[in-house]
C-alpha cells in the first residue's frame, strides 16, 4: 500500500517534481468503488511563460487557469476533439508549471491514458491531494530515468524542442 502525496509534494519547483514524479503510483478510483494502480513510466515538463512549448506561453487564458494554480492540481485538455491529457500542475501561484504524463505501465502515449482513465473536462482542478477519484502515490521505490528532448512540439523554437525535458523510467534502483 502506498502513501498519498500530499500538497508538499507537488509545489516544489517543477525539476523536483518532475524527477521525484518517475516510478511513483497513479490511482484511478471507479464509480463502483475499484481502485486502478498504474506506475507512472515517462513524463514531459512545461515550465512556465518563457517555455514556447508551453501553453502558459500564451499567457493567461480561461484554458491555462489551473496552471496559474499552486501544484497539485490537475490540467486536462482536449486534443483532436477526442483525448483528453492528463497534466500535473507544479509549483507556487502565478508560476505555470505542468507536468504531462505521457507513460504509465503498459500504456505510451497521453491521449491513450486519457481514454483508458475516461478523463473529461470534469478533471480540470481537481485536487490531487484530496480526490477521490484520482491521486498520486508513493510505494517507496526508487527509479533511475533517462532524459531526452520533448515529443510533438515542432511549433516552439529549436531551444525549447530540445531541452532534456522528457523523462523515461530506466531501471529500480
Amino acid at each position: 500500500m502506498g502513501r498519498k502525496l500530499g500538497k508538499s509534494f507537488f509545489r516544489c519547483d517543477i525539476h523536483m517534481v518532475a524527477r521525484a514524479l518517475i516510478g511513483k503510483i497513479l490511482v484511478r478510483k471507479w464509480n463502483n468503488g475499484k481502485l486502478t494502480k498504474y506506475r507512472i513510466t515517462e513524463i514531459e515538463m512545461y515550465v512556465g511563460e518563457d517555455d514556447l512549448a508551453s501553453h502558459a506561453s500564451k499567457g493567461r487564458t480561461l484554458r491555462t487557469e489551473v496552471m496559474y494554480a499552486t501544484g497539485g492540481k490537475v490540467y486536462v485538455y482536449l486534443i483532436y476533439g477526442m483525448y483528453w491529457l492528463l497534466n500535473i500542475v507544479t509549483g507556487e501561484v502565478n508560476k505555470p508549471q505542468a507536468i504531462l504524463i505521457r507513460g504509465l505501465d503498459n500504456i505510451n502515449g497521453p491521449g491513450k491514458i486519457g481514454k483508458q482513465l475516461k478523463l473529461d473536462k470534469s478533471f480540470y482542478g481537481e485536487d490531487l491531494s484530496v480526490s477521490n477519484r484520482i491521486w498520486l502515490e508513493d510505494d517507496g521505490k526508487k527509479y533511475s530515468f533517462t532524459s531526452h528532448p520533448r515529443i510533438n512540439i515542432d511549433y516552439a523554437e529549436d531551444i525549447w524542442k530540445n531541452k532534456p525535458y522528457r523523462f523515461v523510467l530506466n531501471k529500480l534502483i
